[in-house]
């Protein structure tokens, strides 16, 4: 029954949303946003859906939802996901990650909440050698 389920949790995988490179004044209109996998192994399959939603001057707005699928990201690598403009910071912004890992399927939602996406909540993005925002 439910006892037999594993219950495997996301772990060493980040998402990083990070200004376009040589843009030191942060004045860039788009971003970029990465995947990076901090495991040693091989993940496979790996789709991602993005959406962007919540209230703006009190009307509710809400983009696209894109979703994205790479066949392998690379051990202690990095991958582009999208580009993200800075119009969208002000919504709360949600990717969604499934991939497979030991024969296992994993999914995780990563959540930018509003206004998060900010140069005060930058850290060092590993592998980058860039700073941003990233959640593990």
């Amino acid at each position: 029954m439910r006892k037999d389920i594993p219950d495997h949790k996301v772990e060493d995988l980040a998402i990083a949303i990070v200004p376009r490179e040589g843009d030191e004044l942060l004045e860039e209109e788009m971003w970029d946003s990465f995947l990076i996998n901090l495991k040693d192994d091989t993940i496979k399959n790996v789709l991602i859906s993005s959406k962007g939603y919540g209230e703006v001057d009190g009307e509710n707005r809400k983009t696209t939802v894109l979703r994205h699928f790479f066949e392998e990201v690379a051990p202690l690598a990095f991958i582009p996901i999208e580009p993200i403009h800075i119009n969208l910071f002000n919504l709360t912004n949600e990717y969604w990650v499934s991939f497979v890992y030991e024969d296992y399927m994993y999914d995780k939602k990563y959540i930018f909440v509003q206004g998060s996406i900010d140069a005060g909540n930058f850290t060092d993005i590993p592998f980058l050698n860039r700073k941003g925002v990233m959640i593990r």
